[in-house]
């Protein structure tokens, strides 16, 4: 698996056919993930307690299907959940990336920086107290929850650099938030507890044409200004004093990437929960599947690897004790957790050998 341990930073130093080589590669796994993507989605639309064939979903998109019950399960449950799912996936894959090229740390991502953690206190507030706010705007205060760990963190990357303190300062502001929350969840009517339990394990259990009306603008607004950073991420993993001598403002620009992601994180947060760890293996993943850590190819990449991911987990969440749903967090967390520990002891160890 390729990381920012391994692969050089900057990738327009190559020669233009190695370049070429490059591109073409992200234009083909590109494709073969947007194909993948696109066969685990019509999966999570066809299967369920109520069995429903390819044809017969192709029929209910294009003329409404002859099977009310069936017309309602496609286009009232599975079809919102499926583009929530997608739309988290994407986002989340897309902030991993930007994150970890940020701060040069493979480690980085919303949960274990304490991130997800700050946004998921804001929203648990306003569903334990019954907060009379429009659900629209359930983003903003996650972003404003995750900002205040995201600027802890963008203050500690004045202080030191070394990617496991940064991790531990993480995890330090996550077992906070988390005392916070428990609090919160003490303080709780019983009624609200199975839904707040759900919310903060990471869940799309549920979801409909509300929330991905909540999740599109954010997504689709924040993922074309994150590709437009790549060149700038690139910059950032070359290290502090070199991108500064390139003329890069690095303060700034990293702050900049840091409101991005994690407003794009927030809008996840706000509808899903913290689902964990997808913003950690799917930047790894599109950087070993290309052998590259050009941002402005691993981004695309990690996106579809992440929309892949949370799909795919959710499938799972749904089959395994069918009729129970498990919350999709469960089976990233089983995932991501084994991943963590292979990266920090790739951090490990390249600590001993330097």
């Amino acid at each position: 698996m390729t990381t920012l341990l391994d692969a050089p930073a900057n990738e327009d130093l190559d020669a233009p056919e190695v370049a070429a080589a490059r591109w073409r590669r992200v234009v083909i796994s590109g494709t073969v993930l947007t194909v993948l993507v696109l066969v685990v989605s019509i999966l999570a639309v066809m299967i369920g307690q109520t069995a429903i064939s390819a044809r017969e979903v192709i029929d209910i998109l294009l003329t409404g299907g002859d099977d009310r019950i069936k017309q309602v399960v496609v286009t009232e449950v599975r079809l919102p959940r499926m583009l929530v799912g997608l739309l988290a996936g994407a986002g989340l894959g897309v902030s991993g990336v930007m994150l970890q090229d940020a701060l040069g740390n493979p480690l980085a991502e919303p949960t274990l920086l304490g991130v997800s953690a700050g946004g998921a206190l804001a929203v648990a507030v306003i569903i334990v107290f019954a907060v009379p706010i429009p659900v629209g705007t359930l983003p903003f205060f996650a972003l404003l929850g995750g900002l205040v760990a995201g600027a802890i963190i963008l203050g500690a990357t004045r202080l030191t650099t070394d990617p496991i303190r940064m991790i531990l300062i993480g995890a330090a502001l996550g077992a906070f938030f988390s005392a916070l929350i428990t609090t919160v969840i003490v303080l709780a009517d019983p009624n609200n507890l199975r839904r707040l339990t759900r919310f903060l394990i990471g869940s799309i259990i549920g979801r409909d044409w509300q929330h991905v009306r909540i999740m599109l603008p954010w997504v689709a607004v924040g993922m074309p200004i994150a590709m437009l950073f790549g060149r700038v991420l690139n910059l950032l993993q070359l290290g502090d004093e070199l991108a500064e001598g390139l003329g890069l403002n690095v303060v700034r620009a990293r702050t900049a990437i840091f409101l991005v992601a994690i407003a794009i994180n927030a809008a996840v947060i706000s509808v899903c929960g913290p689902v964990g760890f997808v913003a950690l293996i799917a930047p790894h993943l599109a950087r070993g599947l290309l052998g590259s850590t050009d941002s402005r190819q691993v981004l695309p990449i990690a996106a579809l690897f992440g929309a892949a991911l949370v799909i795919s987990a959710d499938l799972l969440a749904r089959e395994v004790l069918r009729p129970a749903e498990l919350p999709v967090g469960v089976f990233t967390t089983l995932v991501g957790a084994p991943i963590a520990l292979y990266v920090l002891r790739r951090l490990r160890m390249g600590q001993a050998v330097g």
